[in-house]
């Protein structure tokens, strides 16, 4: 492992083949931090030197890339977080909400089961009222009704 930092042509040879894989110019940066992680790591479990040097340096031009990509990180101190105003509903607002779905929920299983049926088909599956009425065997009419009767039944119990 000496022999490559003691060789300037094997490190010129390792900087140029950093450098056509990468098509980066900071070959010979990539390379010393590549060199540095291997120092790190305690050379002996590592049977090809030049691999593991070359496949190093790949890996952080790759991040290196991936962070110059995605821009600056921003950080922000904890004081600053408090001045942030929070766009999402706070913890009373989801219980709340949950509550509310709970109820509709329960709600619609007390409907009738052809009201429920014909809500479900426009609601869930997006169906339109004469889709419906041909599936259900039944008249637009007949599923106007039904749909008008479920939601009144529904924001009755909603507001109850």
């Amino acid at each position: 492992m000496t022999e490559l930092v003691k060789s300037q042509s094997c490190w010129s040879l390792l900087s140029s083949k950093i450098q056509r894989r990468t098509g980066r110019r900071d070959s010979e940066d990539l390379l010393q931090s590549a060199f540095l992680k291997l120092l790190e790591l305690k050379p002996s479990n590592i049977c090809n030197v030049e691999a593991y040097l070359v496949k190093t340096a790949q890996n952080t031009a790759y991040d290196s890339h991936r962070r110059e990509q995605n821009g600056p990180v921003a950080y922000v101190e904890d004081d600053d977080i408090k001045e942030l105003p929070c766009t999402g509903p706070t913890p009373v607002e989801t219980v709340m909400s949950r509550q509310r779905l709970d109820i509709l929920e329960d709600a619609i299983k007390d409907l009738d089961p052809r009201t429920r049926e014909i809500f479900l088909l426009h609601r869930l599956e997006g169906l339109s009222y004469p889709q419906i009425a041909k599936r259900s065997g039944c008249s637009i009419s007949n599923v106007e009704k039904h749909i008008s009767k479920a939601l009144a039944f529904l924001t009755k119990r909603l507001l109850d």
